[in-house]
């Protein structure tokens, strides 16, 4: 039996919890931790481009995330309900997967009411876990008009952690700044430290880029709760590689460039289509990877991330890659450093 979940446990003070991000995107603080030598330096997000030359490669997940979280009220009893929009089944039919609070009180065959004016109606078709159902919305009106009736009753879905309330400035801090395809419930975080300018300094210091896709689902957050790693099962989650971005990683990989994945999504995603030959293959498919100490990665040779909770498996993902002692060391210091955690947090680029 290899790693096991116990050894993921930190105690995390609960001021370290990032509930609103820094003002500038890119003046988050940045640990950098280098794999070869274990050391650890403390510089500001910006720094991050003093750390790669020319003809490197930064690969982003350009996911968008859309407003999933709707409040509603049941027919008859006016009960008011949270709807969390995981995932649309079929676009014609208007089915979805959801999850719904309190689940107790919904049952197949419930309508629901959206909007001060109803303007939108679901009716629950099936029951799919003990908070998962099936809704089939009942919108008279394009598929478009449909989709932006979603977008406008909405909430931007920020973690259940963050206890504040949702406020405007949410809907686009809680987005990177080259989100292109809609499909995540949650934001690709180590992202939301990238402002516009850094991106233009990158480039005009001749970094190349390269976007692939994967659509966050609420799975990442699930909790493992089997000691023996090995036998947790991730959600399958949807990704996308196209030929211009395998042509540019590959190529900086023949080139022996740096290849940095920025965030644990890039990663599972370049992960996910690896050849025999150790190169990354186009895809257009679902993954359900789970990376955990001991694992040899393929693509990637350094990553930006943020700091992620006890026991998740984002934490065994960069413990695979920086090795688990030096993560526990990078760990302790920023407890100590009061770096902060999570969506909004601080980063960590490790080399």
């Amino acid at each position: 039996m290899g790693m096991k979940l116990s050894q993921f446990e930190f105690t995390l003070p609960e001021d370290l919890l990032a509930e609103f991000p820094s003002e500038h995107r890119d003046e988050a603080k940045l640990m950098v931790v280098n794999r070869k030598d274990g050391t650890i330096e403390h510089k500001m997000f910006k720094d991050v481009i003093n750390y790669f030359d020319e003809k490197d490669v930064m690969v982003f997940n350009n996911t968008k995330v859309f407003p999933a979280r709707l409040y509603g009220n049941k027919e008859k009893t006016g009960a008011k309900i949270e709807v969390f929009l995981l995932r649309e089944l079929n676009p014609e039919t208007r089915l979805w997967d959801v999850l719904v609070d309190p689940a107790r009180k919904i049952r197949i065959g419930n309508k629901l009411y959206f909007g001060e004016d109803e303007s939108l109606v679901a009716e629950v078709i099936d029951n799919t876990t003990n908070r998962g159902r099936t809704l089939r919305f009942l919108y008279d009106g394009s598929y478009q008009d449909f989709r932006n009736k979603l977008t406008e009753l909405g909430q931007t879905p920020l973690p259940k952690y963050i206890k504040r309330d949702v406020v405007p400035e949410d809907a686009e801090r809680y987005q990177t700044i080259y989100a292109k395809k809609e499909g995540a419930v949650a934001a690709p975080t180590a992202g939301l430290h990238f402002s516009k300018h850094l991106l233009k300094r990158l480039e005009i210091k001749g970094v190349d880029f390269a976007e692939v896709t994967l659509h966050i689902g609420l799975g990442t957050f699930n909790p493992v709760e089997v000691e023996d790693l090995s036998k947790h099962k991730m959600d399958s989650e949807e990704i996308m590689i196209d030929s211009e971005a395998t042509s540019v990683i590959n190529n900086a990989k023949s080139e022996k460039r740096r290849i940095c994945a920025v965030g644990t999504t890039v990663m599972r995603t370049l992960e996910s289509a690896v050849s025999s030959n150790h190169r990354l293959n186009e895809y257009n498919g679902w993954t359900n990877k789970f990376i955990f100490p001991p694992h040899d990665f393929s693509i990637a040779n350094c990553m930006i991330t943020n700091f992620h909770m006890p026991k998740s498996t984002l934490l065994m993902m960069i413990s695979a890659f920086a090795g688990y002692d030096l993560m526990e060391k990078a760990y302790k210091e920023a407890i100590k450093e009061k770096y902060k955690f999570y969506s909004y947090g601080d980063a960590m680029l490790i080399l």
